[in-house]
């Protein structure tokens, strides 16, 4: 059986007339062509003649379009990341955008969406792979078909660029939304190794050793695309179920892995879950373990107002009830049993949050049994809600609460453990994924001795830093465990026995926290020290107040370009390219007198900073410059008073799709400020259209690509 893989080598052909993309491996393979400046694509037998410049280039991201131009986007430099059994994965270093119009347009709005992709291909990590789909887990690489193209196999959550690879989609699938397209409603098998799956997220490969066996370890996370977005400006669940922040973490084993295959497809061949058996000195086995994190699944948002703590805003739980079952029906029947691991504080504002989610697990579960373990600090350490019956609705639906704030204060980390005894029989019915390779198979398949039948979802109010702790313990514990039934690890043996594996480990889960945190948040996670060393220290301590800084100062001011970023690679947003459009998206459209103060505030520093520092001379007073001083000292607390009490005029929110909440929360604020007898008729006299211009293209081209 031939499977059909994306091109490893491609050559762009660029004329005046189209761009023309080759394989040098595959002469006799079909020309994709671009027409210029239309974008119509199309197949053509043979090269074309033309061309005036002939590059090399990694692979075809995908095509976009904005406001005046249409851009393919192309991957120039790819760095190799290392070898999952034999296939080589790579990590997006740099890439070009290729315009349609021979003589490039520009206006303020192009500009800046160019600058807001080029921005995101740049700091976002995104992986690939030429012959392995790195979009799904083994265990659901195992049930998926081989003949089909590799973007046609892969997980659709995780198909970072499958917007921009919407053309070339619709052309090979022969869809009516194809530009140019001959062949409608049939599949063109010559434009599938064109078209390159992207994963975004985290991807570490190491050999390494554990009692004098070799073996490949190796933790591949996944970013989810749909509810892609920053820290403060994407919490909760939108209406079709898809939670912020969600990512789907593997862990992988390879045993006796030579490298010497290219062993990539498989079958459910021989499967015998839960018996194990010992291991061949010989064989090449495969085991992973998956773990998932994601937003607490109700309608819920936290809103900048540049004040440390955001205001917390939570709808109705009853109006969260069909979006949950959505999200819900996806993990259960992706994944099997979900144990839904809560770790947000009970006591405070995220005790809201914890009981919106109880909430709404007693809604689905319908008949609920409940479970409550206390201690001398806490009454309520442990809560487990889940159906009475294993006929109810929703019945494979595992509620653990763990009050990890109470439990692990003090540095106690070593508390965590109370979690993992409450999931240990979970865990083991829950099982892992094992394959062993069937080296006499022509096609290279696995043999699939195990499956996974559960998985644990874990959060906290960010997903981020105590989500970390608690699945870096996890998988810990699954491994020790996996290694002990190969026969590596004798009963009471773990893999922190070997400390060169410990040390590995360790990093590699931090690193794992630190990609992870950076996408979401904008900087590192916290308490990655722990996980580094299995220990809290000073330096770590410091480091976590470094970052809560940043977090702060990017949550507020850095996070709205980052959101329209999102937006715009995803497709949750389309730039308006009618000729007759002429708003531009970007131009701040407060009133000057608002813009103005930050300014004013920043000239008081200096002027303050002048006077404390200028020394008069022998024979004058000193009482006028005291009086400059006081003046400048009195404007500066006057303007950080207004930025403070106003902030939500100060937040550097998304322009492509502002959240309804902000939008409101700005109009409240200029209410209040046309309200007051000073600055009130100032702001009137200065400003430039409606107030709420700002906002106003709150539906303009707005579109949730599913």
């Amino acid at each position: 059986m031939r499977l059909i893989l994306p091109f490893r080598d491609i050559n762009v052909h660029a004329s005046t007339s189209h761009y023309a993309f080759t394989s040098p491996s595959s002469p006799s393979h079909q020309t994709l062509v671009v027409e210029r400046p239309s974008g119509d694509l199309r197949l053509n037998d043979g090269a074309l003649l033309g061309a005036k410049r002939v590059s090399s280039i990694a692979g075809i991201l995908g095509i976009i379009k904005l406001r005046l131009d249409k851009y393919i986007i192309v991957i120039t430099k790819a760095q190799p990341m290392g070898r999952l059994k034999g296939h080589m994965v790579y990590k997006v270093i740099v890439t070009e955008f290729l315009p349609l119009r021979e003589r490039t347009l520009h206006d303020p709005d192009e500009d800046t969406y160019l600058k807001l992709l080029k921005s995101i291909l740049k700091t976002g990590p995104m992986y690939f792979s030429y012959s392995f789909d790195i979009t799904n887990s083994f265990q659901r690489q195992a049930d998926s078909d081989p003949s089909l193209a590799l973007w046609q196999r892969a997980d659709d959550r995780f198909f970072w660029n499958k917007f921009i690879q919407s053309d070339l989609i619709d052309l090979a699938t022969g869809s009516s939304n194809a530009s140019g397209l001959r062949h409608h409603g049939v599949h063109q098998t010559s434009v599938d190794p064109f078209i390159l799956p992207v994963m975004f997220g985290m991807l570490r490969i190491a050999s390494t050793r554990i009692k004098s066996t070799p073996l490949t370890f190796a933790l591949l996370t996944r970013r989810s695309r749909h509810r892609a977005g920053t820290r403060y400006l994407t919490r909760g669940m939108d209406e079709h179920g898809h939670v912020a922040n969600y990512n789907e973490t593997e862990q992988i084993v390879v045993i006796n892995d030579t490298l010497g295959g290219a062993g990539g497809t498989f079958a459910a061949a021989g499967m015998q879950n839960g018996k194990i058996g010992g291991l061949d000195h010989h064989d090449v086995q495969t085991m992973s373990y998956v773990q998932t994190r994601g937003s607490v699944p109700v309608y819920w948002a936290e809103v900048s107002t540049l004040h440390y703590t955001p205001d917390l805003q939570i709808r109705g739980v009853e109006t969260a009830v069909g979006a949950a079952k959505q999200h819900f029906d996806e993990q259960i029947h992706t994944y099997g049993d979900n144990y839904l691991v809560n770790l947000v504080n009970q006591r405070g504002r995220e005790d809201r949050v914890k009981k919106a989610y109880e909430q709404i697990v007693r809604i689905l579960v319908s008949s609920p049994s409940e479970a409550v373990q206390a201690n001398h600090n806490t009454d309520e350490k442990i809560r487990v809600v889940e159906a009475s019956g294993k006929n109810e609705p929703y019945s494979r639906l595992h509620y653990v609460y763990f009050d990890f704030h109470n439990e692990t204060k003090g540095l106690r980390w070593h508390r965590a453990q109370l979690l993992l005894d409450q999931l240990r029989d979970g865990l083991i019915e829950g099982q892992y994924f094992r394959g062993l390779d069937m080296p006499a198979d022509e096609q290279n398949r696995l043999e699939v001795r195990n499956r996974q039948t559960a998985v644990v979802r874990t959060n906290c109010m960010d997903c981020l830093d105590r989500t970390n702790v608690v699945q870096t313990m996890l998988a810990r514990w699954t491994l020790t465990r996996q290694l002990i039934d190969i026969g590596i690890l004798k009963p009471g043996e773990t893999t922190d026995d070997d400390e060169a594996f410990k040390v590995l480990f360790r990093n590699v889960w931090a690193d794992n926290a630190d990609v992870v945190s950076r996408s979401y948040s904008g900087t590192g996670a916290l308490k990655t020290d722990f996980t580094r060393t299995g220990e809290r220290t000073r330096a770590g301590m410091l480091q976590d107040f470094n970052n809560s800084v940043t977090r702060y100062v990017k949550n507020n001011f850095a996070d709205g370009p980052r959101q329209d970023a999102f937006d715009l690679f995803l497709g949750a947003f389309l730039p308006d390219s009618s000729s007759t459009s002429t708003s531009l998206v970007f131009v701040d459209r407060r009133p000057v007198l608002i813009q103005s103060i930050p300014y004013i505030l920043a000239a008081s520093v200096l002027m303050v900073f002048v006077a404390s520092v200028a020394r008069p001379r022998a024979e004058s007073t000193s009482w006028p410059l005291r009086l400059f001083a006081i003046l400048w000292l009195v404007i500066g607390g006057w303007c950080w008073y207004f930025i403070y009490s106003h902030g939500m005029l100060y937040v550097n929110w998304p322009k492509l799709n502002p959240p309804r909440w902000a939008n409101e929360g700005y109009q409240e604020a200029m209410g209040s400020i046309r309200k007051d007898k000073f600055i009130g008729p100032l702001v009137a006299r200065h400003e430039r259209g409606q107030s709420n211009a700002r906002f106003s293209l709150l539906e303009e081209g707005k579109k949730r690509i599913q």
